[in-house]
Parts: structure tokens; sequence; C-alpha cells
């Protein structure tokens, strides 16, 4: 009797499985039937609630309405758009183009274009230092282009190679940059504009998105061969933990009200991990989205993923909305 028991406690125990967390739930969808071939980055308009979206495969900036959830307007004129950023204080919308190194910027009510800078090639990634009033691009071989709210020009930050995503500190002067081609992580000070660490990655390749975790001092890289995400100690340089995670990601973003990251990958999903505690994440969620879906953007005051499905096959390009669920 009492190995049955033990053997019925154990089929029991194995027959459980506790549902899977429901983090994000699909809210909405908005059709962009005449892009076509890969999209890049997006940015948010906050106050104004418009989401721009650099489709760099159709040469546009998408701008949608995520009030009514609608298409407002397409504009032209660029050539392969990648990085993307809305500065709320000028009113100004930045974007970055690969095929020609210039960075655009457009007046924000009327999508004008205000100023250009020519780079030396493939700007890509665009962040923007709201309490100094900087504008910084990553572009060419290596370098950061450091920019004002107008586009004038104020001096470079040499990199080892092509910079992918950055982040900036809020509370001290470091920016972090991948550098994939030269395998590490190069830590930016920018008061001196000068290079002071690199930090290498070599548990995996092909460092491409980044997240901050500030208060609890934790970068986060998203590689792609093999798929892991790698968390770093900011304080250290070191590395803490590696987790794995959706393939071919672009974007990741870090959750602190709910100390989760979302990872998007155009193997065809986004990773949804939780942050247990600096040093240990678990998988709470894993969202099917389209192949080729790999880059979007989380808006924490709106509490929404914006997700950005290139044209394949039957699938038309389109802009999925997803909730975040608390």
């Amino acid at each position: 009797m009492k190995w049955r028991v033990r053997i019925s406690i154990a089929l029991f125990g194995a027959a459980f499985v506790p549902p899977q967390s429901a983090t994000l739930r699909l809210a909405d969808t908005i059709a962009m039937p005449a892009v076509e071939g890969r999209i890049d980055h997006l940015a948010i308009d906050v106050d104004g609630q418009r989401l721009f979206v650099a489709a760099l495969g159709n040469n546009t900036l998408e701008v949608f309405d995520v009030r009514a959830n609608r298409a407002i307007k397409s504009v032209g004129g660029f050539h392969e758009p990648q990085g993307i950023r809305y500065l709320p204080e000028s009113r100004r919308v930045v974007v970055a183009n690969g095929a020609d190194g210039m960075t655009t910027f457009l007046d924000g009510a009327t999508l004008a274009v205000t100023k250009t800078v020519k780079l030396s090639g493939d700007a890509d990634n665009v962040r923007y230092d709201a309490n100094a009033g900087r504008v910084y691009v990553g572009y060419g071989s290596g370098a950061l282009s450091i920019l004002d709210p107008d586009g004038k020009a104020l001096g470079d930050v040499k990199l080892a190679g092509h910079p992918e995503s950055f982040q900036l500190e809020a509370g001290g002067p470091r920016v972090f940059v991948n550098v994939p081609s030269a395998g590490h992580i190069a830590v930016v000070d920018r008061d001196t504009r000068t290079v002071i660490a690199t930090w290498p990655v070599t548990q995996a390749r092909a460092n491409y998105p980044m997240a901050l975790d500030e208060p609890d001092h934790r970068l986060f890289i998203g590689c792609r061969n093999p798929a892991r995400l790698l968390a770093y100690d900011t304080a250290s340089g070191q590395l803490v933990t590696t987790v794995e995670i959706v393939g071919d990601t672009d974007d990741l973003f870090y959750d602190a009200a709910r100390r989760r990251l979302y990872v998007i990958g155009g193997e065809g999903s986004i990773t949804v991990l939780e942050q247990q505690d600096p040093d240990h994440y678990r998988t709470v969620q894993k969202v099917t989205t389209a192949a080729g879906a790999r880059t979007g953007l989380f808006v924490p005051e709106l509490g929404r993923v914006f997700l950005a499905v290139p044209h394949r096959g039957a699938q038309g390009a389109e802009i999925r909305i997803f909730s975040v669920v608390d």
C-alpha cells in the first residue's frame, strides 16, 4: 500500500504544471498596409500619445495615434531610417538614417525637416539626455555623435567598432555601449567624452539590445549567438548571470515597477523574465508573435508594449499593442 501511495503522489506531482503567468495581453492592432520591408526602432510622444516607427525598408517614418489606435501620417524622404527619438522639451523628432548617415531633425507638430546632420555613415540608435539637453547618435565604424536638441554638432566619442544599443546613466555620467564587433561593452564618461572601461562579452556574441536597472546596478544585454540575456554588475563590470531568451533579439526593456524584462526577438516571440533579485531571473511568459518582429517599445507611462510586425507572406505589416498585466 505504501508504495502505491508514493507512486500516486509522484504521478500527481508530475502531472500538475502551474499555468503560465499572463504578463502581456494583446489589446489591439494597427494595420500598416503600405509598409514593406524591415521595420526598425520606435519612439513615443507620451503627452501627445503618438507613436513613431522607423520603417527602414520602406524609407518612411510612420506616425500613429495610440489613443484611437489609428495611423496618422506617413513621412517619406528617409534613407533606411533606424534610430528614432522624440524630444518633448523642444518638440523635435530625431531620425537616424543607416544608408547615408544622415540624422534628421523634424518639427514635432508639422513633421517638417528643421535640420539635417551628416555623419560618416550607418547612423543608428538615438538617445536623449534631457537634463543636459544632449542627443547621442551611434554611427559609422565606431563613434557616438553628440548634438544639441536643434541639431548643432557638439563633438564625438570614438569607439572600437560600430555601436549598437546604448544606455545613459541617470545618476551619473556614464554611457554603456554595446560594441559587438569588438566583443565588449564600452563604458563612456559623457563629461570627458572618453571611453573609461571596456567589459568583455565572452559568454555569447552579437550583443545588440541593452537595458539598465540603475538602482540595482544591473546592465542587461541581449545576445544572438547563442540567444542569451547577460546581466552585468555596473559597479564592478563583472558578469552576474546568463538566461536563455528568444532568438534574433533586437530590443530589450526593463520594467522597474514590475521587476520584469521584455525581450523581443525576430524568431517570433517575446520572452518575459521576472527579476527575483538582482542576481536571479526566471522566464514567466513566452508570448508568440510573428517571424521578423524583433523591434518594439515598452512605454511605462501607458502600460503598453508596442511591437512592430513586418509584412511576410500572408502576415501583413502591423503594430501590435500589448497591455502590461500587473
